[in-house]
């Protein structure tokens, strides 16, 4: 920013501004409206800084993003403002008022205005940044001769069959209690899959867990109509009795306690399942006679 005769009185030129945090964001859009010609150089590859990859300002605890996001568009969509990523400084000479810079910017690649950030790019340099596909996994241990067995034949049953992983889960649950992680790490490696696969859908479903549970599971219904009954202060009660919090296993594996999200047993409200076997509007004096016949 140079002023036009010497005197001051009719500003010329642009302003260089560097670095493209939000101290330079600000500072641009600042000068912009001031209807001054702004540079903004920032040498990585976006602007946005350290500020961009926050989740919350201290001390009020906003959201960074929610404060950084206006200020980016406008920074992007500001006329008077050009940015310039990847870009150096590589050499400033002159006086104050009337100083010249060189900024030098590192090939993309890639035509900026354009970029939608598909990635296509990425797959395809001939460069660098080619993706190498991931070792295969192999399980840390083997297979005992009964759980390759076990494994083996619920495998042949549904092999062929479209959609097999459901079934297959459903199976192998019904034959441990549960799904075992060195199982379906076997499972993942004979299917030629990853295990983040198969946890992706038994952590899904409900039914499905990755944990031993007692001989006898207990489930409370949390649902709105549930709990406007009371189903909290019935939780309260089985968790005293039983001697476990929710999603836990008593020591001598007789309970399982969950708490679930309906039962469909609305119209029974406070309602539990044990086994599957509904029990509506539970009295809380009723619980330990219920968990009696349950041995």
């Amino acid at each position: 920013m140079t002023p036009g005769d010497g005197s001051g009185s009719a500003p010329i030129g642009s302003v260089l501004v560097l670095g493209g945090g939000i101290a330079g964001i600000q500072a641009s859009l600042d000068l912009s409206a001031a209807g001054y010609r702004v540079f903004l150089v920032e040498e990585s590859p976006t602007i946005g800084g350290g500020m961009a990859r926050l989740d919350k300002t201290f001390p009020t605890g906003d959201c960074a993003t929610c404060i950084i996001s206006p200020k980016l568009v406008g920074a992007m969509r500001d006329y008077n403002i050009d940015v310039l990523t990847m870009a150096d400084v590589t050499s400033l000479s002159g006086e104050a008022g009337r100083f010249v810079a060189e900024v030098r910017m590192r090939p993309r690649g890639v035509i900026s205005s354009k970029c939608t950030g598909c990635g296509d790019c990425w797959t395809i340099c001939p460069v660098r940044n080619n993706a190498e596909p991931p070792p295969p996994f192999r399980p840390d241990k083997p297979l005992s001769e009964a759980d390759a067995a076990r494994l083996g034949g619920i495998l042949a049953r549904h092999e062929g069959q479209p959609g097999n992983i459901l079934p297959v889960l459903q199976e192998i649950q019904e034959s441990y209690g549960y799904l075992p992680r060195f199982l379906l790490e076997h499972m993942a490696c004979l299917w030629g899959l990853r295990p983040a696969e198969l946890l992706r859908v038994g952590s899904f479903y409900d039914r499905f867990h990755f944990e031993p549970y007692g001989r006898h599971l207990v489930e409370i219904c949390a649902g709105t109509s549930c709990h406007a009954r009371g189903s909290g202060k019935l939780l309260e009660k089985l968790e005293k009795e039983i001697g476990v919090g929710a999603g836990e296993t008593d020591k001598s594996r007789r309970f399982t306690l969950r708490t679930v999200r309906c039962l469909g047993l609305c119209a029974l409200s406070p309602a539990m399942k044990i086994n599957g076997q509904p029990f509506g509007r539970v009295d809380l004096d009723r619980v330990p006679e219920i968990l009696e016949k349950f041995a």
